[in-house]
């Protein structure tokens, strides 16, 4: 059954019409992660109105082209200018610029390339193990458990949105409030309509994910006339030369940077609400810290390039494992995803490789083809590359714009949409001018939905509160959220040297292993008693070392 069902994916992907819109996607996508300030997000949300009209699993496929081409593509520009595409490929600058100015810029662009493509398909295979994995836990999952999984996303979210805590509480809480108007998908009741019949339907959230992210980046990009009247070429100076063979090989002598920095990439995926700009910097930190000759960061060694884009590719085979497997995006561009899906009339959920085998096993495939895709595009976008860093940045502006309001206005031919994009472009404007994160608001918009919906389901099979605190795993998300909203506090704290800041660790470790224990069985209360032990040792070296100072 499973072989039939992977030689029906392989059916609907393998077709000439699905691999050409794959290899245009990727290519869209690389062109777009090597556009400073046209991200990998916006590249998929603005991808996103035209595969409406496909099949479910042609429409995927070109979306995972587009986010593994955007994925790979920020290096371009952050070798070649100094100026990272894509937040995911800051890092990436550090050693790629330097080695890009040192007369190598070929090795620098090869070694982007490869590492990029090893990291995808290390991600990609640890999708496939463990997405059915993580689906067979999901079916234990109630809706008290589905709510509070949703709450830690946006706590997740929000404490890694930056220093301040409560902008980002305040972002994922307006993202929530966008959802509430319209019907309410449980009673049917109209809510913040005005009576009005186009608020009565609600916001299209494609609409206003393309507003928050695309219009409001657009905008910032040229508020200065200065710099919209700039090209990418006034700002570096672009060679073109890919050395393939080179790279593979100084990649396979510091084969250790690239697998522990893919882990660290998959990892950081699987949380939700990270992303590749965090494991980009992590992978790049913990590479320096492991290396024999950490000064030698920054001025163009190979393992600050392996590192940081290993990990970022690595991320999204992460992120697609939770939503696959839970219905819980792990990013942005997965949430975007999930809206894809629901486009389709298909709710992603423990059950859904299950119920929708071969648009699984569609995705998993499309994931895989779009890695090899990338490297044989990599040459061609690069030269394409060249050419659109001579363009004034108002008029890419402009296309791009004109492309944006057609996707979204040809998804119901409803004009609202129009203004939908417009007015949530001008509130993403002033949240990034005012330093509110957007991610947690477009989390909130994603994700609001699945959270009332559980949280009405939950009060329908009993108004006893308790069930959010004594269901195991409700209680452990419910553990783990509190931690995370701790965590911008607790990073605080030890950077000002607070002693008592190193018993977070410890103390997360010991109160995750309560609900662990609750869940019975006998691996789990093993792993909560391994996990409260470890954490107990942790905490008597760290007190110890207080009282010792």
């Amino acid at each position: 059954m499973v072989w039939d069902n992977i030689l029906l994916a392989f059916a609907e992907i393998g077709n000439l019409e699905t691999i050409l819109l794959m290899t245009l996607g990727v290519g869209v996508g690389l062109l777009a992660g090597a556009i400073p300030g046209f991200t990998i997000a916006m590249a998929v949300v603005l991808t996103l109105p035209f595969t409406f009209s496909m099949p479910p699993e042609q429409g995927l496929a070109v979306m995972v082209s587009v986010l593994v081409g955007g994925l790979s593509g920020g290096l371009m520009s952050g070798i070649l200018t100094g100026i990272p595409g894509t937040p995911s490929s800051v890092a990436t600058t550090f050693d790629g610029f330097p080695m890009a100015r040192k007369g190598e810029p070929g090795l620098a662009l090869g070694i982007g390339v490869w590492s990029s493509f090893c990291g995808g398909m290390f991600s990609a295979v640890m999708l496939v193990l463990f997405a059915p994995q993580l689906a067979r836990i999901g079916l234990e999952f109630h809706p008290q458990d589905f709510f509070m999984l949703v709450i830690f996303a946006l706590t997740v979210t929000a404490s890694l949105a930056g220093r301040d805590l409560v902008k980002g509480l305040i972002a994922g809480a307006l993202g929530l409030l966008v959802r509430t108007v319209g019907e309410d998908d449980a009673v049917g009741m109209a809510r913040f309509d005005f009576g009005s019949d186009a608020l009565l339907g609600g916001f299209d959230f494609i609409a206003v994910l393309i507003g928050l992210f695309a219009f409001s980046q657009l905008l910032a990009d040229v508020r200065d006339p200065e710099a919209a009247r700039r090209s990418l070429t006034d700002r570096g100076n672009v060679r073109v030369r890919i050395e393939h063979w080179r790279a593979i090989k100084v990649i396979a002598v510091h084969w250790t940077t690239m697998l522990r920095s893919a882990l660290i990439g998959v990892f950081v995926g699987i949380l939700p609400g990270t992303g590749g700009s965090i494991a980009n910097i992590l992978a790049y930190d913990q590479a320096k810290k492991a290396s024999k000759h950490p000064e030698k960061f920054g001025t163009g060694v190979p393992e600050g390039i392996i590192a940081p884009e290993t990990s970022n590719n690595a991320v999204e085979g992460g992120a697609l494992t939770p939503l696959i497997a839970l219905g819980i995006p792990g990013d942005v561009t997965t949430a975007i995803m999930l809206g894809a899906l629901l486009m389709h009339d298909v709710v992603p959920s423990p059950s859904f490789i299950s119920e929708e085998p071969v648009l699984a096993y569609s995705i998993f495939i499309a994931f895989f083809a779009a890695n090899f895709i990338m490297l044989g595009m990599q040459s061609v976008m690069l030269r394409v590359f060249v050419l659109v860093t001579r363009v004034r940045m108002y008029m890419l502006t402009a296309v791009i714009l004109g492309f944006a309001s057609i996707g979204v206005f040809a998804i119901n031919n409803v004009t609202f949409d129009v203004w939908t994009l417009f007015w949530f472009g001008l509130v993403g404007f002033a949240m990034r001018q005012l330093g509110f994160p957007l991610a947690p608001m477009i989390l909130g918009v994603v994700l609001g939905n699945i959270a009332e919906l559980n949280l009405s389901r939950s009060l329908a099979i009993s108004t006893d509160l308790t069930l959010f605190v004594t269901r195991p795993w409700s209680l452990f998300f419910l553990t783990i959220s509190l931690f995370s909203a701790a965590f911008p506090w607790f990073q605080a704290a030890s950077a000002r040297g607070v002693r008592w800041a190193g018993l977070y660790g410890p103390a997360m470790l010991v109160a995750v292993g309560l609900p662990l224990a609750m869940m019975g069985g006998s691996v789990r209360p093993g792993l909560a008693a391994l996990s409260a032990s470890f954490g107990i040792y942790l905490g008597w070296k760290v007190v110890r070392r207080m009282k010792a100072a």
